[in-house]
């Protein structure tokens, strides 16, 4: 699944933060591919705001 940054992360907590990082993001229009798993889902849900994915 593509996963891609549309919002900064600006004024979010520091999870979040942590969180994007973990994904290997941490700048808008970045975009990582990442295989589906239940620890991917759990973190796509912490910042399901900042980011648009893609399944394929």
């Amino acid at each position: 699944m593509k996963i891609s940054q549309v919002k900064s992360p600006n004024g979010t907590n520091p999870k979040q933060k942590a969180t994007l990082k973990a994904l290997g993001l941490g700048r808008i229009g970045k975009s990582v591919e990442r295989t589906d798993s239940p620890q991917l889902q759990g973190q796509l849900r912490v910042v399901s705001h900042l980011v648009e994915v893609e399944n394929g």
